[in-house]
């Protein structure tokens, strides 16, 4: 994470100690600008607390479909005014207002760079969201409100007496996103792996390699593991951008048509480990992924055309070449940070020689669910998604590209657009290393 002749660098860190969460924001090279605070835990499990009811995933007692139907109704990113007020909360819970203060001493053109490791339990923070709070809740409150939540039976989230203004009066109108280019850091213990490195420029007159909603053997396409983005057809926004790439260049897997590229059967271990050897540019893979939900994080999987999920364990024991830049568009694939030993996917592909990979901190909605429950017909979300993620990672500085269309979705959604919704731009997360943005 060096610092760039035109970009100031941050970093903004967390570490989960005890009964606290401890976080320290710092500015490269200038350790005197170093600032720290302290999150009590009653305050960090109302963070989790506001965060679990918006995303799209199970909470206790909830199947997939109450989730998402939860998620895209009655949740925080239902609506444009509850969405806001979630960032609002998370911007006064997990950041100083000196920490606020110092991000906006360095507001800049270009904008700064700031790198986040969080700690386990915030590892799904979608910290670009985070609003610049202007107002919060008077302190002693906070303190009475803290000390209810400690009781002989344990800790509880902290039940805060937030302002009853509306969230527009609370705030500045600003993201964090829109102060600084958020990426993600690489977890130390990945950085400094022996590893292959090759740079972008060495690898991107190479074609792409396009892995894209691989069916899984024995699911049908409305199964659990089927299709993630519905029937290919020639006429689908999908089909047509990639259509392009074809008429651009070569790709992999080498076709005549770009629904050729959807629902492949042939795109399995063995297939996969050839294609990452022939030394593509880039690789996209959309389709489905299990997150790790206990034990170890290299037991997250992607979900390819075999019998057996391609488990981070076996990216990293098979020590699969992997391209400079990778796009893992799948259920939580950057779901590293939520154990402490963080070997999961985004780790496997970076000791595999990826020095840029976009990921998810949670499950996207599929277009079909997505209409199903917020009955909008107008355009395909998931496929939004897709194109903007390969349009950014043929850029210069791919990281940053994908914040700035994150930015230009949440303005949509800020102006009022329901088809912008936050439960896909919100869900994208960048990790670099090497100096790459």
């Amino acid at each position: 994470m060096a610092l760039t002749e035109d970009r100031e660098t941050l970093v903004l860190r967390f570490a989960d100690v005890g009964v606290a969460t401890y976080a320290s924001l710092r500015v490269v090279g200038k350790p005197e600008r170093t600032l720290t605070w302290v999150i009590e835990e009653p305050l960090l499990l109302a963070a989790v607390e506001e965060l679990a009811g918006a995303l799209p995933e199970p909470n206790p007692g909830e199947t997939i479909a109450d989730a998402l139907k939860r998620a895209l109704t009655v949740g925080p990113f239902s609506t444009q005014a509850s969405e806001l007020t979630l960032a609002y909360r998370l911007g006064v819970l997990l950041v100083s207002d000196a920490g606020w203060q110092l991000l906006l001493e360095y507001l800049s053109t270009p904008r700064p760079v700031l790198f986040v490791s969080p700690s386990a339990r915030l590892a799904r923070v979608p910290w670009g969201l985070l609003a610049l709070p202007t107002v919060r809740p008077a302190a002693e409150e906070m303190v009475l409100a803290r000390t209810a939540a400690i009781t002989t039976e344990g800790r509880s989230a902290a039940r805060i007496p937030w302002p009853t203004a509306d969230a527009e009066s609370l705030t500045e109108g600003y993201r964090l996103m829109e102060l600084v280019e958020v990426l993600m850091a690489v977890p130390a213990n990945i950085v400094h792996s022996p590893r292959p490195r090759v740079q972008w420029s060495q690898r991107v007159d190479r074609p792409p390699l396009l892995v894209l909603d691989p069916r899984v053997p024995g699911q049908r396409a409305d199964s659990a593991l089927g299709s993630v983005l519905g029937r290919p057809s020639p006429d689908a926004p999908l089909a047509r951008h990639f259509a392009e790439t074809i008429a651009r260049g070569a790709v992999l897997p080498a076709v005549d048509a770009a629904v050729e590229l959807f629902r492949r059967t042939d795109t399995d271990w063995n297939w996969l480990s050839a294609k990452l050897a022939s030394g593509p540019s880039r690789l996209l893979f959309v389709g489905h992924a299990t997150a790790a939900e206990s034990g170890s994080a290299d037991q997250a999987a992607l979900h390819v055309a075999d019998e057996r999920p391609l488990t981070a364990a076996a990216v990293m024991s098979l020590q699969l070449a992997m391209p400079p830049r990778v796009a893992l568009l799948a259920c939580a694939s950057g779901g590293d940070y939520r154990f402490d030993e963080p070997t999961g996917l985004v780790a496997a592909v970076v000791l595999g020689g990826a020095q840029l990979v976009t990921a998810t901190l949670w499950s996207l909605p599929t277009t079909a669910g997505y209409r199903q429950f917020t009955h909008l017909t107008a355009g395909d979300p998931m496929a939004d998604v897709v194109v903007a993620v390969d349009d950014a990672h043929q850029s210069a500085d791919a990281g940053c590209e994908v914040n700035r269309w994150q930015r230009d979705q949440m303005r949509r959604w800020r102006s009022g657009d329901a088809t912008a919704n936050p439960v896909y731009w919100a869900a994208l997360v960048t990790f670099t290393v090497d100096g790459v943005r």
